[in-house]
């Protein structure tokens, strides 16, 4: 079992002696510990049968150990990583990983996100948000009505567009269509399982609609922007005022009808549902296309009165007309592409300001390191339940440059190249090569 006999605990200055009362977890080394407030975490690290990823918490106050629930995925088990604290909030994992792309983790604490879930499950709760170097491009919420077009609209892009847009399918607990393929159209699932997965975090978005369960897991999305594409999620306006309350920052537009008759008429003439469902549906109509003005939830408005004006429309809201999609990738922002980063075992991180500098680690020769790669987390966006994304990653030559660097800050290629020669970006494509 684990002791905390004799432990001094540090927190604003303020010294204490603590001895846990009741529960405690089991020793481990190679672990982190982080002191938030009044409370300290420990993460990973291994208790003698080898490494693991859960999570404890130690309250100062009340002097007892917490098991919080856990929601998000999971980084790998690991040890001889580091922890920094971070805007009050959250605690930044780095290392530990034998796989790079495993080696950048956002353990969130006290972020909006968290405290929204520990009022709804009336528990202590923590979540993770994988770190991804760079940007992606601005996901694209289509909403409105069934039957309105949304599908033909997505189709048409994807066919014209094939490496730009990737599509995220959703998931539901309503049996197949005709002609309709899992994995294609939707995720079909039981609702067992469905309702168990969204309680865990793992959906951005879930609704009941028409007595079955519709949702867009986080998986989805991600599984998008890891493709280097832009996201588009046909989703309903109930599931799109969910996700702009999320943590995705998305273009949310809504795609209405010329006239409520003439969404009847499209409805019926699919002739794949009874007529009990094709009232459901026109009852549901009523209600959004009364949202469809609502612009603290849709940046724009469509009406899809002839399809191909509707469609010459919503490219030029993509920016698809700007510029050779070659160069401008959705919004106009320059893509970049993040390579690996290795963070190596035992390495050190410090905070100074946004900046997290991370030194030396031991190769795989045994030899002691002296690199040294400066992370940037000014410009950060997501986070739980999804990835927190716009890190930008360097790699330091030399001392001197590292104090260039957080002086002045490079504001360009050029920029750097002149002030920093000795630092090479560790992100490609338009950054500086090794």
């Amino acid at each position: 079992m684990g002791d905390l006999g004799g432990l001094q605990v540090c927190t604003n200055g303020d010294c204490m002696s603590v001895l846990a009362n009741g529960f405690c977890p089991e020793g481990r080394f190679s672990h982190s510990s982080t002191v938030v407030g009044k409370r300290m975490y420990i993460f990973g690290g291994n208790k003698g049968d080898g490494l693991s990823n859960d999570v404890q918490i130690f309250d100062t106050m009340t002097e007892k150990w917490i098991t919080p629930m856990v929601l998000g995925t999971k980084p790998l088990p690991r040890g001889e990583h580091s922890a920094i604290h971070f805007n009050n909030d959250r605690i930044l994992i780095l290392g530990g990983s034998t796989k790079p792309k495993d080696n950048i983790w956002f353990l969130e604490v006290d972020t909006p996100y968290v405290k929204e879930q520990r009022k709804i499950q009336g528990k202590e709760v923590v979540a993770w948000s994988k770190g991804v170097v760079g940007d992606t491009p601005q996901p694209v919420v289509l909403s409105g009505p069934s039957g309105v077009g949304k599908g033909t609209l997505i189709k048409k892009l994807m066919e014209e567009f094939p490496t730009t847009f990737g599509f995220s399918v959703s998931h539901t607990t309503r049996v197949p269509r005709e002609k309709e393929t899992a994995g294609i159209h939707y995720h079909f699932t039981q609702r067992k399982v469905m309702e168990m997965e969204v309680q865990e975090g793992k959906f951005l978005e879930s609704a009941n609609v028409h007595g079955n369960l519709y949702g867009t897991s986080i998986a989805a999305v991600e599984a998008v922007a890891d493709a280097g594409k832009r996201c588009i999620l046909d989703i309903d306006v109930q599931g799109a005022r969910s996700v702009r309350n999320s943590t995705l920052d998305a273009l949310f537009i809504f795609i209405r009808p010329p006239s409520f008759e003439e969404l009847e008429k499209r409805l019926r003439g699919r002739g794949t549902e009874k007529e009990e469902d094709v009232q459901k549906r026109l009852k549901t109509a009523k209600a959004e296309l009364e949202l469809a003005g609502d612009s603290s939830l849709f940046d724009h408005t469509l009406v899809n009165d002839d399809l191909e004006t509707c469609y010459q429309r919503l490219k030029e809201i993509l920016g698809m007309n700007k510029a050779p999609f070659s160069s401008v990738v959705g919004n106009g922002l320059p893509h970049l592409i993040a390579e690996d980063i290795e963070l190596l075992p035992s390495h050190s991180a410090s905070l100074i300001d946004q900046n997290v500098i991370v030194y030396g680690g031991i190769l795989a020769n045994g030899r002691a390191s002296n690199n040294m790669i400066v992370l940037d987390l000014s410009s950060l966006k997501g986070g739980a339940p999804g990835r927190t994304r716009g890190l930008k990653a360097y790699a330091v030559d030399e001392l001197s440059g590292l104090c260039g660097f957080l002086k002045q800050g490079p504001q360009s290629t050029a920029q750097i190249k002149r002030l920093h020669p000795g630092m090479n970006l560790v992100v490609g494509n338009g950054g500086i090569g090794h």
